[in-house]
């Protein structure tokens, strides 16, 4: 008995070794490829609440932690050392040089009182001059607590009017008009900002379709997203649900992270093949990506987590009563506040970037982000 389950524990840590052998659908279903069959054929491991079950005949008859359950425990402790990422900090910028002559020969002088608050002034001991910078928010009317407070609150589901209201009661009095305008500039240098960084995704991603209104007109939402972080990955906006060409769509999927998924999951949708085929798949079976549609598992689960992600989507349109255009910033600035800004229950409280390694610093990230943005 100890021989067999000696060469069992032995013939899992092989399994977990080989590339390409166990592959991961979810954090609770894995399959995991037949040994002894001629044919390919998968094994599905899932997770209960007594431990880790296979449906090989081992298992099932034997009552006995089969090869494959072995296989998956080791691959799940090889890949938890494996995920000890170097974080990428991004830290709020200090002003180390003159403005004017560049040197480093400067000191603290003072604050700077104005109508958007009080900004700190430096002399330089070289030039005898003095400066200030607002790193990002040079020539704002108000100050950037107050602009970073508007867009938490709003990307949070807050309407535009709502948002004005709270600021009004902080002593800040703006209309919905300027509280857009502020979403509008700042979405679009966060997204440029951070679309330079690297999120160091897994191997699996998913993808999913959701149902929006632009201007009372039917639409639809694409998006990609990566299985284990809930990384947002990238987003399109098209007419059509089943005939929308979506290779562009994974063609920069692959750029923002630098690489494809080992492990691809969609509904049953034609045209995430179709662009699977001309993106992901290889004639090379070693890099092929494996593209899973239409999951069943004890009944037909679709899409879990990409549809908790289209929940989040669902609310804030419905906040807006619909979008106005079909090239808002709300989608690319909700994508950036779901990514770097939201902390998600599933994630320990982390949000996507802190899971994919990339930690940002300071009281106020919004501000961190967006003076690293405007410095880059």
């Amino acid at each position: 008995m100890k021989s067999q389950q000696k060469s069992r524990l032995e013939s899992g840590k092989e399994i977990a070794e080989q590339p390409d052998q166990i592959r991961r659908i979810d954090d609770n279903w894995y399959q995991v490829k037949a040994q002894s069959l001629k044919f390919e054929s998968w094994y599905d491991v899932v997770k209960t609440e007594s431990g880790l079950v296979c449906d090989c005949p081992d298992h099932l008859w034997r009552d006995v932690k089969c090869k494959h359950i072995y296989g998956v425990e080791i691959s799940l402790n090889i890949r938890t050392q494996v995920q000890t990422r170097i974080p990428k900090i991004i830290k709020p910028l200090e002003i180390t040089s003159c403005i004017n002559c560049k040197s480093q020969n400067i000191r603290k002088s003072g604050i700077r009182h104005n109508k958007s608050g009080d900004i700190q002034r430096m002399i330089c001991y070289d030039c005898n001059k003095t400066f200030s910078v607002n790193i990002g928010f040079e020539y704002m009317k108000h100050n950037p607590q107050a602009i970073t407070t508007a867009m938490q609150l709003y990307f949070s589901g807050e309407s535009l009017r709502n948002v004005a209201k709270s600021l009004k009661l902080l002593g800040t009095e703006v209309s919905h008009q300027t509280v857009f305008y502020w979403i509008k500039k700042y979405t679009s240098i966060l997204q440029s900002y951070s679309d330079s960084l690297k999120p160091q995704v897994s191997d699996t991603w998913r993808a999913d379709e959701l149902y929006l209104r632009v201007k009372g007109n039917q639409k639809y939402l694409y998006a990609l997203m990566d299985d284990e972080t809930r990384f947002w990955i990238s987003q399109e906006v098209a007419n059509t649900k089943f005939t929308q060409d979506l290779q562009g769509l994974f063609t920069e999927s692959k750029i923002a992270v630098g690489k494809k998924p080992k492990v691809f999951i969609t509904d049953g949708a034609r045209n995430f093949h179709d662009a699977y085929l001309k993106e992901f798949w290889t004639n090379r079976k070693e890099t092929r990506t494996e593209h899973i549609s239409h999951i069943h598992l004890k009944g037909d689960m679709n899409n879990n987590k990409m549809e908790r992600m289209n929940g989040e989507i669902r609310d804030r349109e419905k906040v807006m009563r619909g979008l106005k255009n079909k090239d808002t910033p709300i989608l690319k600035g909700y994508q950036v506040f779901h990514n770097y800004f939201r902390p998600h229950q599933g994630l320990n409280g982390k949000t996507p970037a802190e899971a994919c390694g990339i930690k940002i610093i300071g009281d106020n990230k919004w501000i961190t982000m967006i003076q690293n943005a405007e410095n880059q």
